[in-house]
C-alpha cells in the first residue's frame, strides 16, 4: 500500500489506517510530561490561566508591567529533562541551522536572512528576557508557535528540540557582554611617587 493511494481492499477505500481504537502506536505513550510538553509534571493550565505566558502589549522590558524570567512562564520547567552533552549540543547547532537560522541569525539576535529581506524581526535570543525564561518557553514556542512564529513540532521531534535549546543557551552564553572590568595586574609596592606616572603593559 502506498499512502493516500486508494484501495479496494478496505471499506473505505483508504490505504492508510487509523489505530486500532485503545491503542497508543509505538513511541507515542508519552508518559514524561516534562519531556513531551516542557511543562511541570502535575501543572495544569490554571497557573498559565492567572500568569500572562508572554509580554503584554505595549509593556517593554524594563516597565516592570511583565514578569521577568521564571516568573513570566511559572508552569515551565526550568532544568532540562535530558543530560546536556557536547553530542546534544552539536546536533542541536545542526537543527538550529536548518530550522531557526534564517529568522534568528547565527547569533540569535533575531537578524537573520528573511529578516533582512524585510520580513518582521525574530525574537532576539540575546534581551533579558529570553536570557532568563526557562528552558521550558523555548520548548513551548517550538512545539506550539509563538508571534509570528509557527509551530515546528512536525518538523522536529522532541529530543531535537531540547538539543536546539541547548544549543541557544550556548549562544546566549557566547554573546553575554562581561559585566566585570578586564583584571589587571596589581600595581608595584613602592613610593607614591614612583607609581602616579607609571602605565600599565
Amino acid at each position: 500500500m502506498k499512502p493516500y493511494r486508494s484501495s479496494t481492499f478496505f471499506r473505505d477505500g483508504l490505504s492508510m489506517r487509523p489505530p486500532i481504537e485503545g491503542t497508543v502506536p509505538r513511541g507515542f505513550l508519552k508518559t514524561d510530561t516534562e519531556f513531551f510538553t516542557g511543562k511541570k509534571a502535575g501543572k495544569g493550565n490554571a497557573a498559565a490561566a492567572q500568569t500572562p505566558a508572554g509580554p503584554q502589549p505595549g509593556a517593554t522590558a524594563n516597565s516592570g508591567a511583565t514578569p521577568q524570567g521564571a516568573a513570566a512562564y511559572p508552569d515551565d520547567v526550568e532544568t532540562f529533562p535530558i543530560p546536556v552533552t557536547p553530542q546534544i549540543v552539536k546536533r542541536g547547532k545542526e537543527r538550529y541551522e536548518i530550522f531557526c537560522v534564517e529568522c534568528h541569525g547565527l547569533t540569535g539576535n533575531g537578524d537573520g536572512m528573511i529578516v533582512r529581506r524585510g520580513f518582521r524581526r525574530a525574537a532576539s535570543f540575546n534581551d533579558d528576557r529570553l536570557r532568563q525564561a526557562p528552558v521550558g518557553h523555548f520548548f513551548d514556542a517550538i512545539t506550539n508557535g509563538w508571534g509570528a512564529m509557527p509551530s515546528y513540532a512536525p518538523q522536529i521531534p522532541p529530543q531535537d528540540r531540547w538539543a536546539i535549546i541547548a544549543y541557544v543557551r550556548a549562544l546566549q552564553l557566547s554573546q553575554q557582554k562581561q559585566t566585570g572590568a578586564p583584571a589587571t595586574p596589581a600595581a608595584p609596592k613602592g613610593p607614591p611617587a614612583a607609581q602616579s606616572g607609571g602605565q600599565h603593559p
